[in-house]
């Protein structure tokens, strides 16, 4: 390495004013020696080149970062090794850094030394980072009524700007806020809530589950008649979170599956009672009732007897009666009824 002494003194002087905060000048500069570049733009992830023009006839150059220096000259002094040597002649002097992170923002300075005097050029590199949602709450199961509220956590630069909103509940609920308030939930409002992060670089977006427990809820049961020895069925629905489990009841008596051809499958929120040879024991009324942890709701069903038409009574009616008066009336009754239907045709001529 070349004069390290010398290298030591100026690097040392150059770090001093930069801690200080001071324009960066060095021993025997005239302002127009000191240069200050316009600021740098970079995004996070990409390459910055860092540029400094020599000129006159170079003797030592050097480019630093805050309190380390990056290269000296054609040495290496960082032992990053993302940042690379590009160009050294009499013109340029340039160096790169890649994959550039939050910890390469800051200050950098090229310091050269000529044949005339010692020089300076200084640019500051701003790093731009995506946002990233960092705290989100977590997906939750709450009881209908309770207070409800959700945040949503974001890094980023430019810092960004956070809004919620609900993609698979009723309403319109929203906020442009890191916290979303849901005041006593109701079971409309469960569902899928989206958390959004917006700077100028990105966008990053994240969901929360709402699931929201209530007690069942069952609909009217429908009254079922049936004919001895046919097949019958009850079906009983009800709505709730968690799903309900079913119990059948005839008068006080629970029913259980598979007692006197008796059949009961659940599945969801609907529960049927079959039967599959209709007895006279089995006509009354019946119970379903739908139970959770939160609570337990019922329905009732009449299940009736239906008489099956016979031969007898599908005949009843004027012709059915063979006495001799029912036959009389039979035959007058229609004998009026054709004279009727005639009478209007006959009046045309």
């Amino acid at each position: 390495m070349k004069n390290p002494l010398y290298w030591a003194v100026l690097v040392g002087m150059t770090i001093l004013l930069m801690e200080q905060g001071l324009p960066v000048r060095s021993q025997g500069d005239s302002q127009s020696d000191n240069k200050v570049m316009d600021n740098i733009t970079v995004r996070q992830g990409e390459t910055v080149f860092l540029r400094c023009a020599q000129g006159d006839v170079v003797t030592h150059t050097a480019w630093l970062n805050r309190s380390s220096i990056l290269y000296a000259g054609e040495d290496k002094w960082s032992v990053d090794p993302r940042v690379s040597l590009v160009t050294l002649n009499q013109e340029e002097f340039t160096i790169k850094i890649e994959n550039v992170d939050m910890t390469d923002e800051g200050q950098y300075v090229c310091a050269v030394q000529t044949s005339r005097r010692p020089r300076t050029t200084s640019v500051h590199i701003l790093v731009q980072v995506p946002p990233k949602i960092i705290n989100l709450s977590r997906d939750i199961v709450v009881n209908e009524g309770a207070n409800v509220t959700l945040m949503c956590q974001a890094s980023g630069k430019p810092e960004p700007s956070i809004s919620w909103k609900v993609i698979s509940a009723s309403g319109d609920l929203a906020s442009d806020d890191e916290y979303l308030e849901i005041p006593s939930i109701s079971r409309q409002r469960a569902g899928t809530y989206e958390c959004t992060a917006v700077n100028d670089i990105d966008t990053d977006v994240q969901t929360v589950d709402i699931t929201v427990n209530y007690a069942p809820t069952v609909s009217e049961g429908r009254d079922v008649g049936v004919t001895l020895g046919q097949t019958g069925e009850l079906e009983c629905e009800a709505d709730a979170v968690p799903e309900a489990d079913f119990e059948w009841y005839k008068d006080d008596r629970r029913i259980f599956n598979g007692f006197d051809s008796i059949e009961i499958v659940s599945t969801g929120s609907l529960s049927r009672l079959t039967f599959f040879n209709v007895s006279d024991g089995d006509y009354g009324n019946y119970t379903c009732v739908a139970i959770n942890k939160l609570g337990s709701a019922n329905t009732n069903f009449l299940l009736y007897v239906v008489i099956e038409p016979t031969s007898s009574t599908l005949l009843q009616g004027p012709r059915a009666v063979q006495d001799g008066s029912g036959g009389a009336m039979g035959v007058h009754s229609h004998t009026c009824l054709l004279f009727l239907v005639i009478l209007p045709f006959l009046l045309r001529f």
